[in-house]
């Protein structure tokens, strides 16, 4: 199993836009990957480590596929279409990460 971590680092002036991202965006991408996406969560940034810091990042979505190569069959052929809905809630550029999910 691996998980695609998408995160998106908290940066001064800009915009990021929760409620279409957890409504609207996320599910656009579980939509458009079907089964092959095993689940996703998603983390709202609260505070930083220390008391007054902001969080390192605003959002963060956790999706879980069976192997990489499934991610790709299926997030790869939508790239267009997922990446063109960005704009719609965030000018922050997002970071990716692929790992193995060790249990």
């Amino acid at each position: 199993m691996i998980r695609v971590t998408v995160m998106y680092p908290q940066t001064e002036g800009a915009r990021f836009d929760m409620d279409y991202y957890v409504n609207k965006h996320v599910p656009l991408v579980g939509d458009l990957c079907g089964a092959a996406m095993k689940s996703a969560t998603i983390d709202a940034g609260l505070a930083g480590m220390t008391p007054g810091d902001p969080p390192p990042y605003v959002a963060m979505v956790h999706m879980t596929f069976e192997s990489v190569e499934a991610f790709q069959g299926a997030f790869g052929p939508n790239i267009p279409q997922i990446m063109g809905d960005v704009p719609n809630y965030t000018d922050i550029a997002p970071q990716v990460q692929i790992s193995e999910v060790k249990e």
